[in-house]
């Protein structure tokens, strides 16, 4: 049983303000795994408090004094990332190939990239008899959320350090204990008192309180839009800036040639990873429709192929996060077979032979039209719809029409084609074959929130930019 209950302010673990604990629980087994501490307005003033006096001197550190503490933070991270893993797998019900294994490696990729970053940054740009100087923005909110706990973490972690920033961070009360690791290795790495902070809370105590502060200059938040929305009206009064990166719900437009079928399987087994729950998940296919049945009879084996709760298999998904998601999961599956979707694959319940914890079956919808319920909401669980289209206008029409922009992704062998295909999908990362790289900028148009997270395209949310006219001699 873990127990969580002090925060991480000012260089020290301390204990909240006021005595109050929430429960958390393994969505394995149904059962409570720990407690944490939950914060309240009065410990983030504390850690703002800290944030801010911090800020005057780690804001004019040196690149090299930056690089240091974060290739130290590096060696510290690389000594628990079996802690870590384990965390992940505890809180989340990540199979261990998840939680050791991608979970753990998008944390230590960020901080790579973070580095390489660093190392060449431009803070000092010249233009003509002026300089244009980018400068830390100053003490930084970063509220995360419970899908990709140590990623999301680190890709707003890393870039505020490198930059020169404070920070206060808000880790997901749902998944709280890699967060509490996390911050263990920051403190074992050094990281000057003050510099960086962490407070266990809810958003409606802790969150609310770090986006409203007066004394907090950035808040960045990852989560749904509708959270989103209440982050930044809280922030609107203090004129802080605001990024986000919110919800999507990601077209995926199969193109009609020879790769076909394997595209389509590709597709499926890009839905089904860390059980659906990626804000980028390619969550809507698009298949022509002269070949509807092909994709239906492919998608449908791919699916079936997708093993649920075996963790010794390096192909199988864990159950969702929560009794909450696993609900609403539950009831837009019903959603999607009331109006009418012809459900393909899995449907309602547990998978067979599961009692316990929130599994849900690998689904697959067709006969989906856009205007459904789930082709517009974003499920976040392991369902996957699958849409046709006429040609290729339509399927680009279809694509865009979605209140989300985070991502998008094309499939096929022409890579002309693929690529003409991907400029023009209104989204802020577009795969051509389900391509990852932590080198590109990760962010949303539209409804799925604004600025850009990984490598150096992070750092300019976490600067000020200022110009000094007349800075060269006359």
């Amino acid at each position: 049983m873990r127990e969580y209950l002090k925060f991480y302010i000012d260089g020290k673990w301390v204990d909240p303000v006021e005595p109050k604990t929430l429960d958390v629980d393994n969505p394995t087994t149904e059962q409570v795994s720990g407690k944490i501490a939950i914060g309240s307005a009065a410990d983030v003033d504390k850690a703002v408090k800290a944030a801010k006096k911090a800020f005057a001197t780690w804001s004019v550190s040196t690149r090299e004094e930056r690089l240091d503490l974060l290739q130290a933070i590096q060696a510290e991270y690389q000594k628990r990332s079996a802690d870590l893993g384990e965390a992940v797998s505890e809180e989340m019900g990540a199979p261990p190939s998840l939680g050791s294994g991608t979970q753990v490696y998008l944390g230590l990729g960020h901080l790579n990239g973070a580095i390489d970053a660093l190392k060449n940054f431009e803070f000092e740009v010249p233009r003509g008899k002026a300089m244009i100087f980018k400068e830390p923005i100053g003490v930084c909110g970063l509220i995360t959320p419970w899908n990709w706990p140590i990623n999301q973490i680190a890709c707003k972690v890393f870039p505020a350090l490198a930059t020169g920033c404070t920070m206060v961070l808000k880790p997901s009360e749902v998944a709280p204990y890699s967060g509490q690791i996390f911050t263990e290795v920051l403190d074992a790495a050094g990281v000057p008192a003050g510099v960086y902070n962490m407070v266990f809370g809810d958003g409606a105590g802790v969150g609310a309180a770090i986006s409203s502060h007066p004394d907090v200059d950035m808040v960045s938040f990852t989560g749904s839009t509708r959270a989103g929305v209440e982050v930044a009206k809280n922030a609107a009064p203090t004129v802080k800036r605001v990024t986000q990166e919110l919800g999507g719900k990601s077209p995926n437009i199969v193109l009609d040639d020879e790769n076909f079928a394997q595209n389509v399987t590709a597709g499926v087994l890009a839905m089904m990873p860390n059980s659906g729950q990626s804000c980028n998940a390619p969550s809507r296919m698009l298949v022509p429709k002269s070949r509807k049945d092909e994709a239906i009879a492919a998608a449908k084996a791919a699916a079936e192929q997708v093993k649920v709760g075996d963790p010794s298999d390096k192909t199988a998904i864990g159950p969702v996060a929560s009794k909450a998601q696993f609900d609403k999961i539950q009831g837009l599956i019903q959603k999607g077979i009331d109006e009418g979707a012809t459900l393909v694959a899995g449907g309602l319940g547990r998978p067979d032979g599961i009692d316990k914890g929130y599994y849900v079956k690998p689904t697959v919808f067709a006969d989906v039209t856009n205007d459904m319920t789930i082709a517009r909401e974003e499920i976040f669980g392991p369902v996957l719809c699958i849409l046709t289209y006429d040609d290729i206008d339509d399927a680009i029409e279809i694509a865009n029409d979605t209140d989300y922009g985070l991502a998008g992704y094309v499939s096929g062998a022409d890579l002309e084609a693929a690529r003409a295909v991907a400029r023009r999908i209104r989204a802020g990362q577009v795969a051509i074959n389900h391509a990852f790289d932590l080198n590109t900028p990760f962010g949303g148009y539209k409804r799925s929130g604004n600025g850009r997270e990984w490598s150096e395209f992070g750092f300019d949310e976490y600067l000020e930019i200022k110009g000094t006219l007349g800075y060269a001699p006359a």
